[in-house]
């Protein structure tokens, strides 16, 4: 992601992009997407990794939490649009606007797992991010891990629990 930030490296982004695209798309389908419309949007967050590479910073979320805070802001969005009425539904007159509001409380609740995934030790952090942003069962996590089924699933519980109260 550095050369891909700093020098605009190509096949580090070809890398990347091998990376992530199916995870970002299982992530889509996963939480209800059709799966071509997953693929789409897979793609426009990929392209908006390339695009705005300049902003990563390392010091403040790892890779994967960047670009799935992306993806989950693209779905969130693609969620959005399909619940927009048809214009013969709308009501007359300037309604109040919440779309930059809500877009602030998403910026901030992103933020706060950011810091409270950082807060979590080194082992539960690493089994959430394989789980979650890595699309990796709990087995297939054992089987790269080399830990036992059993360990993954209560780190992965209790680093879940921490999240739940950090955020709550």
């Amino acid at each position: 992601m550095l050369r891909v930030r700093d020098q605009r490296d190509r096949a580090a982004f070809a890398r990347l992009f091998g990376h992530f695209a199916p995870r970002v798309k299982g992530f889509l389908i996963r939480a209800g997407s059709d799966p071509a419309v997953a693929e789409d949007c897979a793609q426009d967050v990929m392209v908006t990794v390339w695009n705005k590479a300049h902003l990563y910073d390392p010091a403040r979320a790892s890779v994967a939490t960047w670009v799935f805070t992306i993806a989950r802001n693209r779905r969130i969005d693609l969620a959005r649009r399909d619940r927009r009425p048809e214009p013969e539904d709308l009501g007359w007159g300037p309604e109040p606007e919440t779309a930059q509001e809500d877009g602030l409380v998403l910026q901030q609740e992103s933020d706060r797992l950011g810091v409270a995934l950082k807060g979590l030790p080194e082992a539960q952090r690493e089994l959430i991010e394989k789980c979650y942003f890595g699309d990796l069962s709990h087995r297939e996590i054992a089987d790269v891990t080399g830990l036992p089924l059993g360990t993954i699933k209560s780190r992965i519980r209790l680093a879940l629990d921490k999240l739940r109260h950090a955020m709550g």
